[in-house]
């Protein structure tokens, strides 16, 4: 569990992160949709454990700077306010109708320009699976501070995304769209992500859970149709992976599928099973590969601290088994036992790059924003692994 040594660092960490990107002082801002849903979820986190109001301010401001800048226009591009083409009152209440760009510094590519795969990676849009976090974090602002306004947004957000995002007849399973152009208008990138389905039911799953409270009940947007269309399109979607980003993106979705089956709120039979089963087996290649050993020069902080954050999800998830063994099948208490061999990886990662000479390599300071943050979400997991 968490440390009061690890809380120091994590807070450290996001107080340098907010002078650095202009969250707080006189600089220039500079948000990254990503990166900012992770800093959400670690403010909250040490509000939690310190109630000191200064961790909440930062947590709320930054949502108000992302969805003024994010939601809104670049500056180098012609076109200016809210990218959902409200006027400016509306945009203001519904911040998030248009979808929110990703913050990349070059813009999108133009309709007729060709189409350049590694350029492609520097290019502003919108991608599925940083909206999710972002509707993720909207909805542990939502519980944190009890304002439902939060949850409307997120909610907002799943609508639009999952409208522009998707392509889903009424029979068969559909496919999604990697990445989509500012305003939603044309696919950027047409190929599907391999876990956005996933993401997507797990958070729409969320989101609808947390809007069935007493206190919100009829008051919210329903998501039943984007659910169930996720879930078709789960069904025939393949999981596999041995990325250590993209295995820790399945060690989230499948502790909060844990959490919502607890509080009754997730009802997709077998698909914790078929996450279980390719979480190990893209952990056995992994560690057979032996990546926590090369030298920092040859590594990506913030793919492998992906993992190491999904892996203090695994044991927060064998403790919700222990409490709750009769939610879940024999299979996945099997699965939990045999992922837990690999819990000691976290920890290395984790310890890799809290030395500061790792710290000084090129592959850290090029990526200096999402390796802090996510270093810092690591150090103190439980505000992002919540749902």
């Amino acid at each position: 569990m968490q440390s009061f040594e690890s809380t120091v660092s994590a807070a450290g960490l996001m107080l340098d992160f907010a002078g650095a990107t202009g969250l707080t002082g006189s600089g220039t801002p500079r948000r990254y949709l990503w990166t900012d849903a992770f800093a959400i979820c670690n403010y909250l986190d040490l509000f939690t454990r310190s109630q000191q109001q200064s961790w909440l301010d930062l947590a709320l401001q930054l949502v108000d700077q992302v969805h003024h800048i994010l939601g809104r226009h670049r500056p180098d591009n012609a076109r200016t306010g809210w990218i959902s083409g409200l006027s400016e009152p509306d945009g203001e209440r519904h911040p998030t109708v248009g979808g929110l760009r990703i913050g990349k510094e070059l813009p999108e590519r133009s309709p007729g320009e060709r189409y350049d795969g590694q350029l492609e990676w520097e290019r502003d849009g919108q991608y599925y699976h940083y909206l999710t976090k972002w509707m993720h974090a909207l909805s542990c602002v939502a519980r944190a501070t009890g304002n439902i306004e939060y949850l409307l947004w997120a909610i907002e957000l799943a609508k639009v995304a999952h409208g522009r995002f998707t392509a889903i007849p009424e029979r068969g399973n559909g496919r999604m769209y990697w990445k989509m152009n500012i305003d939603l208008t044309r696919p950027a990138v047409t190929s599907m992500g391999q876990h956005d389905p996933l993401d997507g039911l797990v958070t729409y799953s969320e989101l609808q859970a947390c809007s069935e409270t007493a206190e919100t009940k009829d008051r919210l947007p329903a998501l039943d149709r984007e659910i169930e269309e996720m879930a078709r399109l789960c069904r025939s979607t393949s999981v596999a992976t041995d990325d250590p980003l993209g295995l820790g993106g399945l060690l989230f979705d499948a502790g909060r599928m844990m959490q919502l089956t607890i509080r009754g709120k997730f009802h997709e039979d077998g698909l914790l099973e078929r996450v279980l089963d390719a979480i190990l087996e893209g952990l056995v290649f992994f560690d057979k590969q032996d990546q926590v050993q090369l030298p920092a020069a040859y590594r990506l902080a913030f793919r492998e601290l992906g993992l190491s954050i999904g892996l203090h999800g695994l044991e927060r998830m064998r403790g919700w088994l222990g409490s709750y063994p009769e939610q879940f099948s024999p299979l996945v208490t099997r699965r939990l036992e045999q992922l837990a061999r690999y819990l000691h990886l976290g920890n290395k990662i984790e310890q890799f790059w809290l030395e500061p000479a790792h710290r000084k390599q090129r592959t850290w300071s090029e990526h200096r924003d999402i390796n802090q943050v996510m270093l810092a979400t690591s150090l103190a997991p439980d505000g992002f692994l919540t749902a």
